[in-house]
Formats: structure tokens, C-alpha cells, sequence
């Protein structure tokens, strides 16, 4: 691909991107460890819990104001193998302030080391958690939100999927940013010759591959594996989905808006020019990248004041 489709504000950021080397174990290792060393951050107006103790392990984001009973449960991304809690400080303890709103992460387990459903499972206790400690929380259990990005984009859909089929306590939204929905898009050969910036298709066969236990291909595979598989999304809750219009995933973002539209789901799809995977995370502080979140806070907003008619 090309660096003149890339915003311009955004190049420099995607000059200096180093190439991960998530192919072999050792890269994968090297790049957690790389991970779980980053500063600490302090925040204003927002305290962070990290409780390790706990199983997954939760990251929770509490403002010293709270001006709502509503929390969001949050999700990180990584292509299912990388990444934990902490990456996603900003985000988490911004949304924490602005909103006024209790924010609890969720450090899910890894692939190939924990395969589906293990990651999963993980998102699910973390949401069954945050369920069963809500009064402590000084959270409402029925306005609670389920949000991701990239990889935990996906798995937050299939979350939102998985409750739906259980029936249990229900989450009233989705806030899915640049999510990894379809294992199907690692045969887009077409897509692959492309070679997006960040996360390109053959990083995303690493990710699924690992995840799956099995190269990707169009059988048939185990409900919730891959959100996009799932054929009947009636019912699902209100859905805001944003994505860079040169992110490998968004055809697949695309795709996925429509066929919640269609099936009568109340669905935002915000297409960012120029966006290349994930930049509101690395180049938070930029112009677009603040855009990008305002609107993500907007619509977080908007969905809790019609929660509270």
C-alpha cells in the first residue's frame, strides 16, 4: 500500500511503526514482554485498579466523578496472540472521565497458547464479574455496554452474541472500533496483495491460525469463533462500529454494519479517510485520532441517555 493514502497527519506515526515479528514464538514473547513493561500512567480525575488476582485478570477504571451508574466493559486488541489491559490506558480512563462511567478490561488468555474458546471464556467471566460486583462498583448491572478494538472488537461481537443465546443479562450496546470479525478475510488474496500498514492479511492468518488451532478456510466453525459467521443478528443491541477506509478490516466492518442494519439492529458505521488499523490507539493525541474518540464518546453518550428514558 501505499503512504500517500494515508492521512497525512498520521504518516509520521506510520513511518516509525517497526515490524512485529509475531511469526514464531520468541517474537511473540519478546513483543508481551515488550508489552507488559510500559510506563505506568497516572490520569486525571481517574483511578486505576489492576487486580491480578483475579481470574482473568481485570484492569478497572473508576472516575472521581461518577456521573453515571453505567460502566463498559472493554476488550483489548492484539490479533488474539499480543497485547494486554494496560495498552488501552488512554482510551479506557478518557472514556472513565468524560463519561463519568466505570470502565473494567479484561486481560484475556492468549493464543496458540489458550485457543477458542479460552479468550472467550475469559471476556465472559469478566462480564459475569463485573455482573456480580456491581453494587460495590456503584454500577447498574443493566446498563452496562460491551466495547473492543481490533481483535477484541471480535470478541466483544461474539460476546454480545454469546449472552444474547444465553439469555442472561444483557449488555444494551456494542462499541466495536476496527474489529477482527472474520477468520474468512486471511483467503482474500486480493487483500493480501495489498499489504496494509499495521496489520495486514498475512499477520492476520498468524492471529486466526493461532486462535483457531487450524489454518483459516470456509468450513464451518464452532458458534462465537468468528462474529461474522453467525447468520441471524436480529435481536443483537444497538451497534457502533468505526474503521479507517484503508484498514484491512474494513470490507469485513462493512459487511457486518449491513447485515445488522438489515436485520433490523440500530447500527452507527463511522468510516475514518485515510485511517490505517488501530491509529486511534498509536496516535491517540493527533487531530483525527481525538475525532475519531469523540465520536465514539458521543454515541456512548447518546445510548445512555435514551437508556435512562
Amino acid at each position: 500500500m501505499q503512504l500517500s493514502r494515508v492521512d497525512p497527519e498520521l504518516q509520521p506515526y506510520v513511518r516509525r511503526i517497526p515490524p512485529i515479528p509475531l511469526g514464531s514464538n520468541w517474537g511473540r514473547r519478546f513483543v508481551r514482554w515488550l508489552g507488559k513493561r510500559l510506563p505506568n500512567k497516572q490520569f486525571a480525575g481517574v483511578s486505576i485498579e489492576q487486580h491480578t488476582e483475579l481470574n482473568p485478570p481485570l484492569r478497572i477504571y473508576r472516575p472521581v466523578v461518577c456521573h453515571s451508574s453505567a460502566a463498559l466493559v472493554w476488550i483489548h486488541g492484539g490479533g488474539l496472540i499480543i497485547g494486554n489491559a494496560a495498552q488501552d490506558d488512554q482510551f479506557c480512563a478518557t472514556t472513565a472521565q468524560k463519561l463519568g462511567i466505570v470502565v473494567v478490561s479484561v486481560d484475556y488468555r492468549l493464543a496458540p497458547e489458550h485457543p477458542f474458546p479460552a479468550p472467550l471464556d475469559d471476556c465472559l467471566a469478566g462480564w459475569d464479574w463485573l455482573q456480580q460486583h456491581a453494587a460495590t462498583l456503584n454500577v447498574d448491572p443493566t446498563r452496562v455496554i460491551i466495547g473492543g478494538e481490533s481483535a477484541g472488537g471480535g470478541l466483544a461481537a461474539s460476546l454480545v452474541q454469546r449472552l444474547f443465546d444465553a439469555g442472561q443479562a444483557q449488555p444494551i450496546g456494542q462499541l466495536l472500533l476496527c474489529p477482527m470479525l472474520d477468520d474468512r478475510t486471511t483467503l482474500d488474496r486480493g487483500l493480501t496483495a495489498i499489504d496494509h500498514f499495521v496489520w495486514n492479511n498475512h499477520k492476520n492468518m498468524l492471529g486466526w491460525q493461532a486462535y483457531l488451532g487450524h489454518k483459516p478456510s470456509f468450513d464451518e466453525l464452532p458458534a462465537y469463533a468468528a462474529a461474522a459467521r453467525r447468520a441471524d443478528l436480529a435481536g443483537l443491541p444497538a451497534t457502533w462500529i468505526g474503521v479507517g477506509d484503508i484498514d484491512l478490516f474494513y470490507e469485513e466492518n462493512r459487511r457486518y454494519a449491513e447485515r445488522l442494519q438489515a436485520d433490523k439492529v440500530d447500527v452507527t458505521f463511522e468510516v475514518i479517510a485515510g485511517g490505517p488499523h488501530g491509529f486511534q490507539n498509536w496516535a491517540f493525541a493527533t487531530a483525527i485520532g481525538q475525532r475519531f474518540i469523540a465520536k465514539t464518546h458521543t454515541w456512548l453518550k447518546s445510548l445512555l441517555a435514551a437508556a435512562n428514558d
